[in-house]
């Protein structure tokens, strides 16, 4: 349960330095939406799935480094005979 929190923090502290560094002041409101309700729109969904998506990421991170060692305890066992 910890470890899922962890990674909900990580995720979300994340997902907001993502959504800081496409916020459109950084680009002179260049991509400024007409509708600032739509653009608030966007900027809640956006945050919402990098939340996910980086989630998702560290989760599967986390596998991968368990079948790497899975793998690596293995092969000593299997060569220490």
């Amino acid at each position: 349960m910890a470890q899922r929190m962890i990674d909900f923090v990580l995720s979300a502290l994340a997902a907001l330095l993502s959504v800081l560094l496409s916020w459109p002041y950084w680009r002179d409101f260049e991509y400024w939406a007409e509708s600032p309700t739509m653009w608030w729109i966007y900027i809640i969904i956006g945050y919402v799935l990098a939340i996910y998506v980086f989630y998702a990421f560290l989760g599967s991170l986390r596998t991968l480094f368990q079948h790497d060692e899975q793998a690596r305890q293995q092969e000593n066992a299997g060569g220490s005979k």
